[in-house]
Formats: structure tokens, sequence, C-alpha cells
């Protein structure tokens, strides 16, 4: 069957016939943003087909988005999402694949058949918080969690279309001042504070989702979107119609500020104990009976009620008469009712209240304030099996590097040092609370741990952790170490250097050419590299820095927005990044002392890449899960493999192996010369599996091993030279 023809005009009056090589077979609905199709795989397996506009497709800042709808869809589990089968992101028409999903979507559903009733609302709920627990796991948020993106498939809900997810940090330069997502599902905070929007805004979501569900309208409720933002930021919900069992958990999931809401790790166990009868673990739909008003899927309307639910994930642009149409419901069905206050939710036995701390807030020793929890017990085999330890209690993975023969850490609060042999802690010292910027490093034969924007230097004995000197770093400066020395910079641009071995300035001026200049250093180089990026983004300036005395070795401006990210035999690599969204495009190699510059473009643009260097050999992790190898010398691309995860941590490469760590805490490793995944260690999440790290921490390779650390606190190591046994 021929696809039919689009309802809109212009460029989508004929819709192509194939996306990649499966064959477009009908029009199952049109969006805002594509066309979802219905078609086969070679082996006759249904599939739905997101085809993007033609419009969207000429607009570089839809390309990123959609390229970050795949890479999120992929690395969600297709238990709980219609898993992606394939994608063309850089095609004329970009396009992505996943499994046809039988089933209405919960939009279509309530309008058909009403509210749900009790126990279908106890499944709703449970199948929904499984679903935002697997996909904040691996780092994603979704943001536009609402009834026209939950199918209603026969063995539980499904979340579908993730064109607005985002990783949890990171920072689009181009949705400053625009609203994303659909007003009577966001949370507060997406309408407050758009960029620091955290999984807990799924949470709200699913509670909003849950009182149309369960009454055919939304808790906040007016034909004006403005309003309805309003209501969202100000007003309680309505709660009206909502099953008294259910209706104080409903609420807490609304409450205004993020860390009042449950997790959805929490979900589940509050409603496990709702009903003695409720199942957690399977999802059966009601049969058909004469109440045919209350059965889900709705008998003999699969079909229909699938191709809707697929429909709908093409975009969003039925969401504002969505929201109107949610208006019109409200009205008709509202009455007088009444409304719970959160008064009521605080003061209701039935559900114990867990309030989320913040992340930087969690202790970091053990629940008696005492010594931590101590390592798994020593190897006594000639070969090395690898150990763990949690030295400090906490929701954070802790970064850490090698010095003087000691694994150095830290985490928010606390540096430590352990024993590389077997994870014995050594010291712990306590700094300042607020996020490292990376980990302790050795400058001056001390330890300095890493410190971000406005704290204070600290230079800690290797042996003992007691400070030798402190420093104050000015309001809004920065640090970085090289050389034996520390960077210090001002907000005005100023730099002074200070010997890493007393604590002393040697010497403070300007770098010439550089009115704020951004400096990169690597381990083993003893140089400092400045970079300023032109404002137009057409060129950059690099200068070579002597940090001990802050002299410039050399100086160039080369094309291109560029950024540093390894520097080995004289040459210093860069990632050549689109300057308005970042995606890095081509790697270059520049060597000072003769002024050659080699550019080798990348076959795919990586998102927020990052990179490491071995030899001519450059290795670069983007999100959504790409890692590249790039031959410099050879100007070729290696190979680039998928590694199912959405963020990797900068990798470190090895003899043969590429490692890599992963937000939930596993450790990659990946052949060096095949591109092959070798081996990986399991996830280490913790108590806490909904937190999403804000920053993930590189491996430490010593020689033949590995240490990693993960989001449940711990620190770990394994034998390098056999991964497949991880």
């Amino acid at each position: 069957m021929a696809p039919q023809s689009s309802t809109g005009a212009g460029a989508e009056a004929e819709l192509p016939e194939y996306a990649g090589h499966y064959r477009l077979e009908s029009t199952l609905g049109s969006g805002g943003m594509g066309v979802v199709h219905l078609a086969r795989s070679t082996s006759g397996m249904k599939l739905a087909v997101k085809v993007v506009h033609a419009e969207f497709a000429r607009d570089p800042e839809f390309r990123g988005r959609f390229r970050q709808e795949v890479a999120a869809a992929r690395q969600v589990s297709g238990a709980f999402t219609a898993s992606v089968v394939d994608a063309d992101s850089e095609a004329e028409r970009p396009w992505m694949a996943t499994l046809f999903i039988p089933g209405p979507t919960l939009s279509e559903h309530v309008k058909r058949n009403g509210a749900m009733s009790p126990a279908a609302l106890r499944r709703l709920m449970a199948g929904l918080a499984e679903a935002l627990r697997d996909i904040h796991r691996v780092g994603v948020v979704h943001r536009d969690l609402k009834p026209s993106n939950v199918l209603l498939a026969e063995d539980g809900p499904k979340v579908i279309d993730f064109g607005i997810s985002r990783p949890k940090n990171s920072e689009l330069r181009t949705e400053t001042g625009k609203l994303i997502g659909t007003p009577p599902f966001m949370a507060p905070e997406q309408f407050r504070r758009p960029r620091e929007v955290g999984p807990a805004a799924d949470v709200f979501a699913l509670g909003s989702v849950m009182v149309h569900a369960a009454t055919g309208r939304g808790p906040f409720d007016s034909d004006s979107p403005y309003v309805v933002a309003y209501q969202v930021v100000h007003d309680e919900p309505d709660m009206t119609g909502v099953p008294e069992n259910l209706a104080p958990l409903v609420l807490r999931c609304l409450a205004k500020e993020p860390e009042d809401r449950p997790t959805p790790d929490e979900l589940m166990r509050e409603l496990r104990s709702v009903a003695a009868s409720y199942d957690t673990q399977t999802f059966i739909p009601a049969q058909r009976t004469g109440d045919t008003e209350r059965s889900w899927p709705p008998a003999g309307d699969a079909g229909r009620a699938a191709e809707a639910g697929h429909a709908v994930e093409a975009g969003h642009a039925a969401d504002a008469g969505h929201a109107a149409e949610t208006g019109r419901v409200a009205k008709a069905g509202r009455g007088r009712g009444r409304r719970l206050g959160r008064r009521a939710v605080l003061g209701a036995g039935a559900f114990g209240l867990a309030v989320v701390g913040a992340l930087v807030s969690l202790p970091l020793l053990d629940a008696a304030g005492g010594s931590p929890r101590p390592a798994a017990p020593r190897t006594t085999s000639a070969a090395f099996s690898g150990w763990q330890t949690t030295p400090a209690s906490g929701d954070s993975a802790p970064l850490c590097s090698h010095g003087t023969g000691r694994l150095l850490c830290a985490t928010s609060g606390l540096v430590f040092a352990l024993d590389p042999s077997d994870g014995h802690l050594l010291w712990r010292h306590p700094v300042g609370k607020g996020p490292r910027k990376g980990p302790p490093v050795l400058v001056g034969g001390l330890v300095q741990p890493s410190t971000g924007r406005g704290h204070r230097l600290e230079a800690l004995d290797p042996a003992s952790g007691k400070a030798r000197w402190q420093r104050d770093v000015p309001e809004a400066g920065s640090a970085v170490y090289a050389g034996g020395m520390l960077l210090v910079r001002d907000a005005q641009g100023k730099v002074t250097g200070v010997d890493g071995a007393t604590g002393d300035p040697r010497w403070s001026h300007r770098i010439p050419g550089h009115e704020v200049p951004y400096f990169a250093t690597f381990t083993g180089d003893p140089l400092a590299y400045a970079t300023s990026a032109s404002t137009d983004g057409e060129s950059t300036r690099l200068s070579v820095v002597d940090p001990r005395t802050g002299d410039v070795r050399s100086d160039a401006r080369l094309d291109g927005t560029l950024e540093p990210f390894g520097a080995t035999d004289g040459s210093v690599f860069l990632l050549s990044v689109d300057a308005t969204h970042g995606d890095a495009r081509a790697v270059v190699r520049y060597t000072p002392a003769t002024g050659e510059t080699r550019r080798v473009p990348l076959a795919v643009p990586l998102q927020q890449a990052h990179g490491a260097v071995r030899g001519n050999l450059a290795f670069l992790m983007g999100t959504g899960g790409s890692l590249v190898a790039v031959d410099v010398e050879a100007r070729r691309q290696v190979w680039s493999l998928e590694t199912g995860i959405l963020r990797g941590s900068t990798p470190v490469v090895g003899d043969g192996y590429v490692y890599v760590t992963a937000p939930d805490g596993r450790l990659l490793a990946v052949d060096a010369r095949r591109g092959k995944l070798a081996g990986q260690t399991p996830p280490r999440l913790g108590d806490r599996s909904d937190r999403v790290p804000a920053s993930l921490p590189e491996p430490v390779l010593v020689r033949d091993r590995v240490y990693g650390s993960a989001p449940d606190g711990s620190v770990f190591a394994v034998n390098g030279r056999d991964p497949a046994a991880w």
C-alpha cells in the first residue's frame, strides 16, 4: 500500500516511498515535527517509522534535537518504550524506525472510555514509575510525559516520544527563552528554571497524567496555556475524582518543589502498600465484559488505537488542541468537588513522607558518622582479581587519580586516599562542600583537591592527608594545574602562577591576546594551552604558556572554534566544533614548533564530545553513545562504535583498550584496534537509582589495572588485561 498524502501543504504533499530500506505502507498520522508511517521490515515485522518534515530537515538545530531523540530512545529498555530498530539522522529527511506497538494512547483511551477504574490506575501508575526509573537510570529526563505519549500495550504502559528529552546536565544554547513542553503536564521548574529541569519534573508530569487518567482532565485547568502555567507554579492541584487511596501519593508527585516529590523507586514501594491484592510484577488487561467502557485496551480497537498512538508520536502539533480539549472536559465534569491540600498529604498516615535531599547535602560518612565501610577482603591470588570498597557513603561517584603510589579521590565534602593494591583506606580529609571540578592531582609533590569557582585552594600531604597550605581563589575565578604550578584566573582574566609546593605566587599578569583565557592542561605535559575563540566563531587563538613563568612560548590563530583535548609528541589535538550548537565536526592536530595543522573531518558530527590521544590516534566520546577512533596521520576515521550508553566519561586509552565510565557506574572496555566491546562491569547505581550524575568520573589506568568509581559511592579495581572476565 502506497503511503497516503499528508494533510499539510507544499513540501509535505508527496511523502517519501522509502525511509532507508523500509517501504512506507501507509500514513499513521502527521504532527508538528514529522509524519509517522506504518512500515514492515524485510522479515515482515511491523514498524512505526517517523520521518521529519522537510522544513525541519533543513534546520541544523532541529537535526540536533532529532539526533538527541534517537540517542535517548536507544538507551532505554524496550520493556517500557517502543524499541528503536533503525534510524538515520543524517538522511535528507531524517527518520527513525521503532517497533509497532498495538494499543491506544492513554489520551485516546480516556477520550473513548472515560476515567479508569482504581485497579487500572494502580497498574498505570506502577508501570509509569517503572518506565521513569528505566529512563532516569540511563541519564535521560523525558520532559514531555503526557497522556498522548503513553501507549497502553497489553504488557503495560509504554512511554514514547523522546523528542525534547535531554541528559540531566545538558545545556542547549539555542533554547534560551523557549517554552519546551506541554503546559498542563509541565512541572513548576520548567516554567521558572527551564535549564535546571531534572528527573523530578517527570514525576510531576506522572502526577498530572494520573489525574487525567482518573478524571478525564488535568490537575490544572484553563483554555489559556498562560493561565495553566500560573496555576502550575502557584495553585494547588484539583484532585476531585482521584481515588482516595491514590490521591495522597499523586499529590506528593505534584509538589511544587522537586525535592519534595517521591522518586520512581519510592512510588513503586508505596504502591505495593495501597492494596494487598495489587501485583506490581504483572500487567493483565481487563477482559472484555458488558462494561466495555473500562477495558484496557478496548476490545476490537487495538489496530485503530495503535495507529492513533503512533500518530501522536509524530510531533506536538496537537498539543494546543489537546490542552483545550482537556479544559472543556474538566469544565463538564468538575462539579463542586473538593481539593486536597498539601497539609492533608503531610498528615496522611497511609504514605510515609520521604523527603529527597539535594545531592550535595547527602552525608559522606556512615550512619554513625564514624569509619567508612571496609573494603572487600584482600586478594591472596598471584593474579590480580580486583576489589571494591565504599570509603564514603553517598550518592555521587568519587573522582579519582593516581599519584605517589596512592589512589587519590574526592567527593563533595571529602578527599581521601586508597591503597591501589586492595582498596584499603589510608586517610581522608574534609574539604568544602560543593561539586568538584575534577579529581585531586599531585602538584609540587602535594595533593591538590581540584576546585570549582570561588573555592579555597588547599595542598595536602600525600602520606597523611594533612593540610600544608591554603589559599583563596578569587570570586568567580578558576584554577588549573600544570608543570608543578597552579594557574589561578580571576574574573577579569588576570592569571597568577602559584607554586604547588609552597603556595607562594610566582608571577601575575594577563596572557597577551586573551581577554579571558581558558586553559587546558594534560597529564604528563608540563605546558598549558590558552584558547580564546573569536566572537563570530571563525577562528581561535591558541597560546602555549609556560606555567613556571607565564611566558607565551608560541602563539597562533587557527581556523574555526577549537577546543583542546589532548597533547602528545609536541603536538596539541583540538576538536573543531560548530560555534552555534557545539557539535564536534573534525579533529585538528597542531604542531607549534613547525606551525603544521592537520584537520580530519568526522564522518558524523558528535554532540558534546570529549576525547583522549595516544600517538596519532584520537578517541572521541559523544553524547548518544558514539565512540570514535580517528587516525590523524592517515587522515581517516578508523572505526565508530555505538556503545549503548547515553553518555560516557572522557575516554582513557591503554595498551589495546579504551576505557569509559557509564552513568550507571559500569566500566566499559573497548578493543582499541577493532572498535568492539571487550567487556563491562555490572552497574553500581546504589539506593538512589533515579539520581542522574552531573559529571562522570574518568577511569584511572595504572599499568595493567583499571580503577573506576560509581554513583553508589564505591571505588573498584579490575584487571585491565582481561575485560571479558569483568
